[in-house]
């Protein structure tokens, strides 16, 4: 049966932070220009409840937008960055798990795989997949909460809604989410995309059969609210594009 005209389906909005000083945890100036184009962007959208980390950079990029929805916000813990490190080769050097060189990751190809990569000896260096499966855990709480809850691969609609869910977080946490959403490979999420500082990440459901739900991905780190403005693209959660271009974050 078909939803009502205009009758949206369970959507998440996955919001990453705006341009951080990460020394301080805070915004730069830019990230405030940012936050504020954001807001005004998200004021279009219907959104019912907003999950904000605990993080000084989400917490100030979320105000904004709060503050034109004359909301609160509800803090989860679990929406932290997740900057859990690892040790490399040496043993020594440690790493975000989502900060590997190439070929540091792409040799071993238990990574491209989703229920294998934390077997690897640098995950368990840091026993990831146990804090990988504890955010997921709290994730699937939550939209049980909502409505849906997790069996298997898909999600149950014991209480299908049009409800909109805005997570205000960070980019190493956004690709845990959208790993277990889409059931993809997290580490190749995150080392194969980026989504930028005050970026939008938009998943709606489809209930193609009865009671079985399942997240499409709509649009990634959608920034046109930057574009409209003519406000440059940050570049951070990006690196060098060519090797020999210093100017660039290697």
């Amino acid at each position: 049966m078909r939803k009502p005209e205009g009758e949206k389906p369970l959507r998440i909005l996955i919001i990453r932070h705006g341009d951080p000083n990460y020394e301080d945890d805070c915004l730069t100036e830019k990230g405030f220009v940012e936050a504020d184009l954001l807001a005004k962007r998200l004021k279009k959208e219907k959104i019912d409840f907003f999950y904000v980390s605990p993080y000084r950079r989400a917490r100030q990029t979320a105000q904004p937008t709060l503050k034109l929805f004359h909301a609160k916000e509800v803090i989860y813990d679990w929406l932290h960055e997740f900057d859990y490190t690892v040790t490399q080769d040496d043993g020594i050097i440690k790493h975000i798990p989502w900060d590997l060189k190439p070929l540091q990751w792409t040799e071993h190809k238990e990574n491209f795989t989703c229920d294998k990569w934390g077997e690897t000896d640098v995950m368990r260096s840091g026993d990831i997949q146990c804090k990988y499966d504890e955010v997921i855990r709290n994730l699937d709480q939550c939209l049980a909460e909502h409505g849906y809850v997790r069996k298997n691969q898909v999600y149950q609609a014991e209480n299908a809604n049009t409800d909109t869910i805005a997570f205000f977080c960070h980019f190493g946490l956004e690709m845990v989410l959208l790993s277990h959403l889409l059931n993809l490979p997290v580490v190749a999420l995150w080392h194969g995309a980026v989504a930028a500082p005050s970026s939008v990440t938009t998943l709606c459901t489809e209930e193609r059969e009865k009671g079985a739900a399942y997240f499409r991905m709509n649009s990634f780190g959608d920034v046109s609210h930057l574009s409209a403005a003519e406000e440059p693209v940050s570049f951070q959660a990006r690196f060098c594009e060519v090797y020999d271009d210093f100017t660039q974050r290697h």
